[in-house]
């Protein structure tokens, strides 16, 4: 008797950081030894090449991808964005006074 059989294997969101991988299946669920963070989601999705070549085999915690995962992050990030603005804002205004 004969099985058909497709090559594959799995790996650890850590082992795949750095590689991109042509077609994916990501199993998005809550491991046995810790905690699933959204992290771990955004290095397991971004290693795919594109999404129409990425496959979910069960749904998942939309929150992992539509919450931030930080307060502190949050605010870091609220505070950079103005940062950003004011830099921009001195930069246009000293080209003002150059031309």
């Amino acid at each position: 008797m004969q099985l058909p059989l497709t090559p594959a294997y799995a790996f650890t969101d850590y082992q795949s950081q750095g590689q991109t991988i042509s077609n994916t299946i990501i199993d998005i669920a809550q491991p046995p030894s810790g905690e699933l963070t959204p992290f771990n989601v955004y290095v397991a999705l971004s290693r795919g090449h594109g999404r129409e070549n990425i496959c979910f085999p069960r749904d998942f915690n939309e929150k992992l991808v539509t919450t931030h995962p930080n307060e502190y992050l949050r605010l870091e990030d609220k505070c950079l964005l103005e940062l950003n603005e004011v830099t921009e804002r001195w930069w246009e205004q000293r080209r003002k006074l150059i031309l």
